[in-house]
This record gives C-alpha cells, structure tokens and sequence, in this order.
C-alpha cells in the first residue's frame, strides 16, 4: 500500500500529478488504484499522456475539499494598487 499523503504534502504537488502521486493523495493503493481508472470510477478525471496517466491537481483539492493557501507574493496588481498603464492618449 502507498503511504498516504497528509493535506500539506498534497497541496504541494504539481500542476498536475502522476497516477501513483493521486492514489497517496487519496490513501488507495495502486492495484485498486488502477482498477478504478480501467472501470472508469476513478473520482478525478484521468489524463493519458502516452503511456503515463496525470491527473490534475485542482481535481484533486477540489475532491478532497482541499483549498489552495493565498499566494500573497504572486506577481500581479494588489487590490488598490495603481496601475501601471500609460495615461489615455499616450503612446505605448
């Protein structure tokens, strides 16, 4: 069996995840994992990519009733901030 992920250790995965990551997250283990995929019951949606399955984190955070945390220091205007556009009629 996979050892489960604790909510910290998955709201730090990837984007998007691997199979094996997604059964830890949800504390099942990889043959019934993959019996769930093969049945198409798998609770999140499962994207092939050749051989390799990925499943999307936000499925799974959404499934887990997970919320991502406030990234305060992501790049981009703050409520209240001034814009940085040029002045209407300024040449760009």
């Amino acid at each position: 069996m996979t050892n489960a992920l604790t909510p910290a250790q998955i709201l730090a995965l990837p984007a998007m995840v691997d199979a094996k990551q997604a059964f830890a997250a949800l504390n099942i283990g990889k043959t019934l994992g993959y019996e769930l995929i093969r049945a198409n019951e798998f609770p999140v949606e499962v994207i092939p990519f050749g051989r390799v399955l990925r499943v999307r984190k936000a499925d799974l955070l959404d499934f887990l009733n997970l919320n991502e945390p406030a990234n305060d220091d992501a790049p981009g205007l703050r409520p209240g901030a001034e814009s940085a556009q040029a002045p209407e009629g300024a040449a760009a």
